[in-house]
């Protein structure tokens, strides 16, 4: 029968490892089954990816009429549906017409009774809310955007926000509090165990939410478990090894690399780095917008003027290309593309490290030559780290950290080594103090005796 297929267990706890992933408590997450389940039996033989809108007004209403079943029961089921149907199985009937989800199930095949692809669970779906969280989860975005936040910072705040909203259950607006915030770091560190970065972010998201959403000032929300932030010492190469690495790299990202361990920059600099950010004649670099969002200014070895002058030749050529098909703009601050209308064409603006492709800018919708992306440095990095022997756990920022720790071991303070690296705190520069230390310096080992 179609109603024990919809039954299996596997189904119900893939659906249960959903709604938890989106910020339902654990044990409200056991009726939200229960409710699917009742549905389920409800519909008579009738599939779940086959129901209609008219099958779940007909069950909510047959809830709503048993005196046996509260109201606040009711607000659970329609809920519980709503996630199973719109977010979990995303029939097609559930979804606005014209979204951009809409044109993607318009391509796809039939749904079966599968949890969706990875590239729908971890998405925020605002069409799923009702008109009032919509509309919030709409005002989150447009704050953000306002105060010129990364891409990457938006949807982190719109994920968080919409985890925390599903955990109250879609509670009133005027009835959230500190409280609940409370409840919910609780809930991150007790029930989901998260490491402590993921619970300081579903902080920092639910402040601005509060203050520049809300417009509550959050205050006090007490005391909490807090997630236990592991104390490590960060993974260094040894200059050997770096030299190995380097070398087992080509082109592009060996340059890129290169810069990393030679100029001490994150990935995300490194790839967002402009053509008026370069300065061969003065050897430096210049790190606009960086973490926190901070102007810095930091070296650029002699060793990458020849590559980087090739680079640039490259970049240069394909822009010109570009322009001749009708392209060749950038991605620019709203503000000043206003300001400059041309801004976006010209060369300086132009990214050091262009994209093979054209994509579409998910904020303003306009096709584009973006930088490129660094996922693919990361499977360079890792790669050629497999292919010299290196073992240890290599990956793009591990040459971060050796360019402050070689520093260190040529002898120049920690001052100059927080200013190139733009930390705000030198606390969080002194970590690197911890890798030249050897402890037991006078101790000597009885097995070399």
């Amino acid at each position: 029968m179609a109603t024990t297929f919809v039954l299996e267990k596997d189904f119900l706890k893939d659906y249960k490892k959903f709604i938890v992933d989106q910020g339902i408590n654990e044990e409200k997450a056991k009726w939200y089954v229960y409710w699917v389940e009742k549905f389920a039996r409800y519909l008579n033989n009738i599939p779940l990816n086959k129901c209609t809108a008219g099958d779940v007004q007909s069950f909510t209403g047959y809830l709503e009429s048993k005196k046996s079943i509260r109201t606040w029961q009711v607000a659970q089921a329609k809920n519980a549906l709503r996630l199973l149907l719109k977010e979990f199985l995303r029939l097609p009937w559930t979804i606005r017409r014209g979204s951009k989800d809409d044109k993607q199930f318009t391509r796809a095949k039939e749904l079966q009774y599968k949890p969706p692809s990875n590239v729908f669970k971890d998405r925020v779906h605002i069409e799923g809310l009702n008109e009032e969280y919509r509309l919030i989860l709409e005002r989150v975005r447009s704050e953000i955007r306002v105060r010129h936040y990364s891409i990457r910072t938006e949807k982190t705040y719109e994920q968080w926000t919409r985890r925390f909203i599903n955990f109250l259950e879609m509670k009133p607006k005027d009835n959230i509090c500190a409280a609940d915030v409370n409840s919910y770091l609780e809930y991150l560190a007790v029930k989901r165990a998260v490491s402590a970065s993921s619970q300081n972010q579903a902080l920092n998201a639910l402040v601005f939410f509060f203050r520049n959403v809300l417009k509550i000032e959050l205050g006090d929300i007490g005391e909490f478990t807090r997630a236990r932030l592991p104390v490590r010492v960060p993974v260094v190469l040894s200059k050997r090894e770096v030299s190995q690495l380097l070398n087992a790299l080509s082109d592009r990202h060996a340059l890129i690399a290169g810069l990393l361990y030679g100029s001490g920059l994150r990935i995300m600099e490194c790839i967002r780095l402009r053509v008026k950010d370069i300065d061969l004649d003065q050897s430096q670099i210049m790190v606009r917008d960086g973490k926190g969002r901070k102007d810095r200014i930091t070296i650029l070895p002699d060793k990458y003027h020849e590559p980087l002058k090739k680079q640039l030749e490259f970049a240069k050529q394909r822009h010109e290309e570009d322009l001749k098909e009708g392209m060749g703009d950038v991605y620019i601050w709203l503000s000043l593309e206003r300001k400059y209308k041309n801004a976006s064409k010209e060369w300086i603006w132009q990214y050091v490290f262009p994209a093979d492709n054209y994509s579409v800018d998910p904020r303003s919708n306009k096709t584009r030559r973006h930088h490129i992306h660094g996922s693919t440095l990361h499977k360079a990095i890792k790669k050629a780290a497999q292919e010299t022997g290196i073992a240890k756990r290599v990956s793009c920022h591990t040459l971060r950290h050796s360019f402050a720790t070689h520093l260190l071991e040529d002898g120049y303070d920690i001052r100059t080594v927080q200013e190139l690296l733009g930390h705000a705190d030198v606390s969080t520069t002194m970590i690197y103090t911890h890798v030249l230390n050897k402890p037991g310096l006078a101790v000597k080992s009885p097995a070399d005796r």
